[in-house]
């Protein structure tokens, strides 16, 4: 049985492996051209699948985009990788006395290098003088060698210089800050100076107005509680950022009831003036007082007893108090004629104005002019202070006209009449401050309707 069995599957193998019998051509040719077309079509779908993988989805209905900010922040962060910023310039800020060998030897740098940015033609002068607070800014190359520097004269002046194949050549850079218009007001309480702070004005702005108006108030003596200030002017920015104040544009003072304005106009000479509304010009022979501080302690008084000598003594003058140090102006245009230090008028200066006034400024604490020196009004002659038979510090100020003493505070009756603008500018004038003159009005127009509802207030409380 077994040996049967064994027969039967060895002639089942000897079936299975014979020859296949032989096809016809024609079918041959069918049967390959199947297979190929049925190969490539396996290739055909693994390219599509594979293509897929790398196109972009588009979003549907249900999908949600990535939020802006993380694409900005992805794009910040590929634009970082693919332009890195240049390593900062070590900087210095120039002290008193320094000079660009000291500052560039302490650095590491030698004699030469420094010879050949000086000695460059067209800017390296300027390196010679170095003034404090400038600051200069170097550059090493990845030997140490220096390859640029700057100088930075100002916020807005700088000068580059960088090394090349024939030295160092410069590059000059001056930066021109936007001007926009911008105004305050501000009343009175204690001072002007007070009061221009809370209007947000800084100090440099203040004086700036005051000196406006120093020919026709005595800011010393004649401002009053309840005067009134409106100012038109320019603030100057660098980089969106403010930079400082620029010039006033036109100022309006109320004082004791009486509004003076003011108006900034360039005439056709060129030259840049203050004027009132009928083109007069605001600029007197002579301050009404020849220095910015608010305390007075003693007027024009011919029957005084002197505080130190105890005796009734004449004083031909005013003293205007203020702390020691305090700038003193040169009332008007003129030629010191003395200048020194006597026991009793202490450190002094007399300034002639033409052949028929003098004015005399005594106790200062120092003298800033020599006898023979021609000054300008509104030039700082010397600092208060309390030399000589002065019992505190403070500004003892005398106007002599014709050799005879006059008050300071009212010789401004006789005193020359400030110019005026010729009748052939008058039109020009008039169209060029139109702008700031209604903003003017409109402030005041404002401030006026604002005192208005404050004594409706106070009447009715009462």
């Amino acid at each position: 049985m077994l040996r049967a069995k064994n027969k039967d599957q060895g002639a089942l193998r000897r079936r299975s492996l014979s020859p296949v019998p032989q096809m016809s051509r024609g079918r041959l040719l069918l049967v390959v051209a199947a297979f190929v077309a049925a190969v490539l079509a396996v290739i055909k779908s693994q390219i599509d699948t594979n293509s897929a993988r790398f196109e972009t989805p588009q979003l549907g209905a249900q999908q949600e985009a990535l939020p802006a900010e993380a694409l900005e922040s992805a794009t910040d962060d590929v634009a970082g990788l693919s332009a890195p910023t240049d390593p900062p310039w070590p900087e210095r800020i120039v002290q008193d006395g320094e000079t660009l060998s000291r500052i560039l030897t302490q650095a590491g740098y030698s004699d030469r290098e420094i010879y050949n940015i000086t000695s460059q033609p067209q800017d390296g002068e300027s390196l010679v003088r170095l003034l404090p607070g400038q600051i200069i800014a170097f550059q090493p190359d990845d030997s140490g060698e220096l390859v640029g520097l700057r100088h930075i004269k100002s916020p807005l002046e700088s000068v580059t210089y960088l090394r090349t194949s024939a030295g160092f050549e410069s590059h000059a850079e001056i930066l021109s800050p936007e001007p926009r218009e911008t105004w305050a007001q501000g009343t009175i309480d204690t001072s002007l100076f007070v009061a221009g702070e809370k209007a947000g004005l800084s100090q440099g702005i203040i004086l700036a107005m005051a000196n406006i108006f120093g020919g026709v108030i005595d800011f010393a003596l004649d401002t009053r509680k309840g005067d009134t200030v409106q100012l038109f002017y320019e603030e100057l920015f660098l980089n969106d950022q403010k930079f400082k104040d620029g010039d006033i544009i036109a100022a309006s003072f109320t004082n004791q009831g009486e509004t003076f304005n003011a108006f900034r106009y360039t005439d056709v000479s060129g030259d840049t003036n203050y004027y009132n509304e009928d083109g007069v010009s605001m600029r007197k022979a002579f301050l009404m007082a020849p220095l910015d501080f608010t305390r007075v302690s003693s007027n024009f008084n011919l029957r005084r007893l002197h505080p130190i000598y105890k005796t009734v003594r004449p004083h031909r003058g005013t003293d205007y108090a203020a702390p020691t140090g305090t700038p003193v102006y040169a009332a008007g245009d003129g030629r010191v004629i003395r200048a020194g230090y006597t026991r009793s008028n202490g450190n002094y200066v007399v300034i002639a104005h033409g052949e028929q006034y003098v004015t005399k400024y005594l106790h200062l604490h120092k003298r800033r002019v020599k006898a023979g020196q021609r000054v300008l009004q509104s030039q700082v002659i010397g600092t208060v202070g309390s030399t000589g038979a002065a019992t505190g510090p403070h500004l003892h100020y005398e106007f002599l006209m014709d050799d005879r003493h006059r008050n300071p505070r009212t010789v401004y009756k006789y005193l020359p009449k400030a110019s005026a603008l010729p009748k052939a500018e008058m039109a020009d004038f008039r169209q060029t401050i139109d702008k700031a003159n209604k903003q003017l009005a409109l402030l005041n127009a404002n401030n006026n309707m604002a005192a208005h509802d404050l004594s409706s207030s106070n009447n009715a409380l009462n």
